[in-house]
């Protein structure tokens, strides 16, 4: 498992890692983040969607601010990763959405790690974008329901488990 920033669909970066650490299909990369796949919910999104299918490996994507939430978009359906649920397109199975407020069983070289995950962030620059003709997104930040349900698994859970803070 390989952690990353951003992406905004440029994927070079992941694809020198893949090469350099002879990643398989089998190994994971957590992008923490914009992967950008759904930034634009069109043809062009489809493109990044295609190219971070043909990376060989598997994207694990947790929800940054610049795109729509997975949730929101037809094409997404429920499945199961980690032992929480997520959001796949069925026709690019390799990248996979987190859900705000499940927990993942991340696998790392000691065990594994109990995380929850939140995706969004606050976005400063939601007037230059829109201002310029650039989208924005009104449920880019977690809407109270998300962290209503983020507060309600942390009570449930009472014990320790990381959580991880896309921005």
């Amino acid at each position: 498992t390989y952690i990353t920033g951003d992406k905004h669909g440029d994927f070079k970066e992941i694809k020198i890692f893949i090469k350099i650490s002879n990643l398989s299909k089998d190994d994971v990369v957590i992008v923490l983040g914009d992967s950008g796949v759904n930034y634009y919910t069109d043809l062009r999104s489809r493109r990044y969607k295609h190219a971070a299918n043909e990376l060989g490996i598997k994207l694990f994507c947790i929800h940054g601010n610049h795109e729509a939430r997975p949730e929101t978009l037809s094409e997404y359906i429920e499945s199961e990763f980690w032992g929480g649920k997520v959001l796949v397109d069925p026709e690019f199975p390799n990248t996979i959405f987190a859900i705000d407020g499940e927990v993942y069983q991340i696998p790392t070289k000691n065990g594994i790690k109990e995380t929850l995950v939140i995706g969004g962030a606050y976005s400063v620059d939601k007037m230059y974008r829109i201002s310029r003709g650039y989208n924005w997104y009104n449920d880019e930040q977690p809407s109270d329901e998300i962290k209503n349900k983020v507060e309600k698994v942390l009570e449930e859970r009472n014990r320790k488990i990381d959580i991880i803070l896309s921005h």
